[in-house]
């Protein structure tokens, strides 16, 4: 019999406490799904209102951003529900703030094994002028690729990053 997939009641999922390095706030998470094998998972981050996660960059893998409800903001720049981010491994990102409380849907290679994160806080990095290497699309956006396949307005060193990020999360659940 084929495997007929996993459905979920995100509701039904308990966010618990979640510490991030450096970060202000009480932060919560909902794992909704883990591939151990492949090492990525999915989850609802819950940021609360004012709270704040560095700039910081991941090695492990690329990871996936959705806002699902309440404001995000990315380096410095609102963002809100039906936002989508994308950032490439070994890419410098955020800080990551809400005003007033947000729910996240995440998917990225799981950061934490055996007690060791991949987490590294680079607040005094600067970004780069295509953002850091973050591809977002604003809820009421037309989210419409320009001619070449690329985001609009987005150089080629983003247009690059963008594509590493895509070809890498596509190496996740499969």
């Amino acid at each position: 019999m084929a495997d007929e997939g996993m459905r979920l009641a995100a509701e039904g999922v308990h966010a618990t406490p979640f510490e991030i390095p450096g970060a202000t706030g009480e932060f919560r998470i909902q794992i909704l799904n883990e591939d151990q094998a492949r090492g990525v998972v999915t989850s609802i981050v819950h940021l609360p209102p004012g709270g704040r996660i560095p700039a910081h960059k991941h090695q492990a893998g690329a990871e996936m951003h959705y806002v699902l409800e309440g404001d995000l903001i990315e380096k410095g720049e609102s963002l809100g529900a039906g936002a989508f981010l994308t950032h490439a491994p070994g890419v410098v990102h955020g800080p990551h703030e809400s005003k007033n409380g947000a729910r996240v849907l995440t998917v990225q290679q799981w950061q934490s094994r055996h007690g060791d994160f991949d987490f590294e806080i680079a607040e005094d990095a600067q970004p780069t002028a295509s953002g850091g290497g973050a591809a977002a699309a604003k809820g009421g956006g037309t989210g419409e690729p320009a001619e070449g396949g690329g985001n609009v307005g987005e150089s080629p060193t983003a247009a690059a990053q963008r594509q590493e990020a895509e070809q890498s999360l596509g190496k996740g659940y499969g």
